[in-house]
């Protein structure tokens, strides 16, 4: 199988919406991604990184029903596939793999 690699960005996505209980929207993920980090995104970046999973398969969404909060539109709703799952453990792994092989002296330099 080949190996997935996903930008930044697109693993932290990726990990919101394997995070949410529900489908979720754009906003809900940009709000998650800027507490959980610290950092500031722009929802047309978060926008474009969620249709992008879906291109590749790790999101799937659907269209929730219109409100009048919205100005009668409707929201995209976007929630984790199986294939996304996958990859998630994959990166998860191949971590783990990573911060195993760092020597138990150098460990000590990053406060472990």
């Amino acid at each position: 199988m080949k190996k997935t690699v996903l930008g930044e960005l697109e693993e932290w996505v990726l990990l919101v919406v394997a995070a949410s209980s529900e489908d979720v929207y754009g906003v809900p993920v940009l709000e998650q991604l800027q507490e959980l980090t610290g950092r500031s995104f722009t929802i047309s970046a978060v926008h474009t990184t969620l249709y992008r999973l879906e291109e590749k398969g790790f999101l799937a969404s659907t269209v929730g029903g219109a409100t009048p909060e919205r100005g009668g539109r409707s929201k995209r709703l976007f929630s984790l596939t199986a294939e996304g799952g996958k990859v998630l453990l994959q990166i998860q792994q191949m971590r783990m793999r990573l911060w195993e092989a760092i020597p138990q002296g150098k460990l000590q330099l990053l406060g472990r």
